[in-house]
């Protein structure tokens, strides 16, 4: 029911827009593509943090994820022993 505008939904939005914004949309969409190069340019930072840690000592994420579980699993027995 609901998917990518076809060629007229295109033109009737483009119509919207430059009535809303007028001669201030280049500038918008300038915006908007600075915006999103940034959050890319982030994303990509957060993929090579993760990747250099893994690289690293991919043994040692390893161990601290197996001993973050042991600790929710007595943390639960805790809960329960506390409610009852």
């Amino acid at each position: 029911m609901f998917g990518m505008p076809g060629g007229i939904e295109w033109i009737v939005i483009l119509i919207v827009a430059l009535l809303i914004f007028g001669k201030r949309l280049p500038e918008v969409m300038k915006s908007m593509g600075k915006g999103i190069v940034e959050f890319k340019k982030g994303v990509k930072g957060v993929e090579d943090d993760v990747e250099e840690a893994m690289d690293k000592d991919p043994e040692k994420l390893a161990s601290s994820d197996s001993s973050n579980e042991k600790v929710e699993t007595e943390n639960k027995e805790e809960s329960k022993e506390m409610k009852g």
